[in-house]
């Protein structure tokens, strides 16, 4: 067993010293701070935190206050020369645990220790378990039945415990954020923020400034300071979505600060510590982008600690069933209709269908059904297919070869907007051509 961590929060660096040799000495694992500034960095490190009431100009009740607004599951006893019954009852109606007067005796305070400790283990416990039950019961707008999924789900389980970097993969339109989401609000971490930072839509030139922050002047039109989403992530969890787009330069920058948990402002020589948890997400072969000498393989290992893969919906076309239930709910309420069902030709028109946007594209498929049917049932010609697998003699039954060339220029551009998450300079790239006659093409294609 691990030796209990205990934080001696005592503006007397001698009676700090002294009474951290002293629980050493009885097998905790012991440290001090001489104020409650630096104190708070350190509160949920620990196990329990043993305060002074009196912290030179301050008290211990603000920091026995802050633990408990913050909600952080630490025991606290406060320890003070000054005992009163008066003083005990406050410190408890505030948040203490126990109570203690000095001078200190060494086996009454280890005594105090362990009650505290089994108090707050058991809290935790309840927490834990309570978190469990909660993601199954968070999953109303994840809805599955495949056993593909529940594996899924299990991973989310295990990432959720753990402090790991986790990378996730998977197909564009699979639910990746999402599962980054159920993770963070999961974790131990779910009190501190939640930070996104898509990758393909911020240009290179500003990648770093984004990320790591900049000083004022730092670059022209840098006219005040700029924190970066690693500061505004700490104590939390960082998503960095599409993870395989980042260029290579700044792929060494954020290998570091993943390594060291210190980052360095844009312009400026002083290293910030920071603590923050990773998710990366993409819709690459990240494998293949490491062969292809397109992505760190140091970096692929920090952040590939735990790896969840989503499969795409067609190959967990059980989940389809369920989700178009679903949508057809969220969205009819949303319209104000009273939509009963959907028709068997119309479930099976949908069940046939490959899904290249995955369920990102089956909720666009519900959502304009449901505004457009005129009836009470979703019908089979309420269902318009975006990209439909056409069959051999689709392409001889009445159409030019102009306008199936066009069909499938469309669907081309609609494929390169949505891995791109429709930043049309980074389509446009992949498309090689430039952005204005990909505004063109859309534009003559009619895509909106």
């Amino acid at each position: 067993m691990k030796p209990k961590k205990i934080l001696i929060v005592e503006d007397e660096k001698t009676q700090a010293q002294l009474l951290a040799d002293v629980l050493k000495k009885h097998g905790y694992n012991a440290s001090f701070c001489l104020d409650v500034e630096r104190a708070k960095g350190k509160v949920p490190e620990v196990d329990i935190v043993l305060v002074d009431y009196k912290l030179g100009k301050r008290s211990g009740m603000e920091l026995i206050d802050w633990i408990r607004e913050n909600d952080i599951p630490v025991g606290i006893i406060m320890i003070t020369a000054f005992g009163s019954i008066e003083l005990a009852v406050e410190a408890v109606k505030r948040g203490a645990d126990d109570f203690l007067s000095k001078p200190i005796n060494a086996e009454e305070l280890s005594l105090r220790l362990e009650k505290v400790y089994e108090k707050i283990s058991l809290k935790k416990e309840v927490e834990y378990l309570r978190d469990k039950f909660s993601i199954v019961e968070s999953l109303e707008d994840f809805p599955f039945r495949s056993a593909k999924m529940k594996n899924v789900i299990r991973l989310i389980e295990k990432a959720a415990e753990t402090d790991a970097n986790i990378l996730i993969t998977g197909e564009t339109g699979t639910g990746k954020e999402r599962v980054a989401e159920l993770i963070h609000t999961h974790s131990k971490r779910r009190r501190g923020p939640f930070v996104r930072v898509n990758i393909c839509a911020i240009p290179e030139t500003l990648l770093e400034s984004e990320l790591f922050g900049a000083e004022k002047g730092a670059y022209t039109g840098a006219d005040r300071r700029m924190i970066g989403k690693f500061e505004e992530a700490n104590g939390g969890t960082l998503l960095l979505d599409e993870i395989a787009d980042l260029p290579l330069g700044s792929q060494v920058k954020l290998l570091r600060a993943v390594q060291n948990k210190k980052i360095m402002r844009l312009g400026s020589s002083k290293e910030i510590e920071v603590d923050v948890r990773i998710i990366a997400t993409t819709n690459k072969n990240i494998e293949e982008e490491v062969y292809q000498g397109n992505f760190r393989e140091d970096l692929y290992y920090r952040l590939n600690v735990l790896r969840i893969y989503i499969p795409p919906l067609r190959e967990r076309t059980e989940d389809i069933v369920v989700l178009v239930n679903y949508f057809m709910k969220k969205f009819s309420k949303r319209e104000g209709k009273r939509i009963k069902g959907i028709t068997r030709e119309a479930m099976e028109k949908l069940l046939n269908y490959n899904y290249p946007g995955n369920v990102r594209e089956l909720e666009n498929i519900m959502e304009r059904a449901i505004i457009i049917t005129g009836d009470d049932q979703i019908k089979e010609e309420d269902i318009i297919l975006d990209f439909s697998i056409r069959k051999e003699e689709d392409f001889v039954e009445g159409k030019s070869l102009g306008q199936l060339l066009e069909e499938r220029e469309k669907e081309i551009i609609l494929r390169a907007l949505n891995k791109c998450n429709w930043v049309k300079t980074k389509a446009a790239e992949m498309l090689r051509i430039s952005e204005r006659k990909l505004r063109y093409r859309m534009e003559r294609l009619g895509i909106e």
